[in-house]
């Protein structure tokens, strides 16, 4: 295989947008709970605050490990770029390699998040919802 500076250059943009995405995922979480956080201290402290409250916990240990390995993802292109440019083709493969599967890892993991996302909607639905409703 073959790897040439485009290559290991298609993975920038990419790299760049998802992290500007987890960013805002991010912040996003960040209001919520500040907002969870001024509810509780308003002595609302109901089953349904808790377990938003877990949610979001795991949840940002979530962000931050995709968070984590979209860097390493980075950082390993970075590295690619580097080997290329100093004629090491075998590691500039591998950590070209290392870049994707980082990428890729980070990727399931947003997924993952997003899956409890909706999950924490659906628990604050619940809360509103008349118990006749429910099914």
């Amino acid at each position: 295989m073959n790897i040439s500076f485009n290559t290991a250059a298609l993975l920038f943009p990419a790299i760049s947008l998802i992290m500007l995405a987890y960013t805002n995922r991010f912040l996003a979480l960040a209001a919520l709970v500040r907002s969870l956080h001024a509810k509780y201290l308003d002595h609302n402290k109901s089953g349904v605050l808790h377990g938003q409250i877990e949610n979001l916990r795991y949840r940002l240990r979530l962000i931050k490990r995709m968070q984590t390995m979209g860097v390493v993802s980075f950082v390993a292109c970075i590295i690619c770029m580097f080997c290329i440019y100093l004629g090491l083709a075998r590691l500039a493969e591998f950590t070209f390699a290392v870049s994707l599967l980082c990428f890729a890892v980070s990727l399931i993991i947003s997924l993952i998040e997003i899956q409890l996302s909706n999950k924490a909607l659906e628990l604050e639905l619940s809360d509103m919802e008349d118990p006749e409703v429910k099914q």
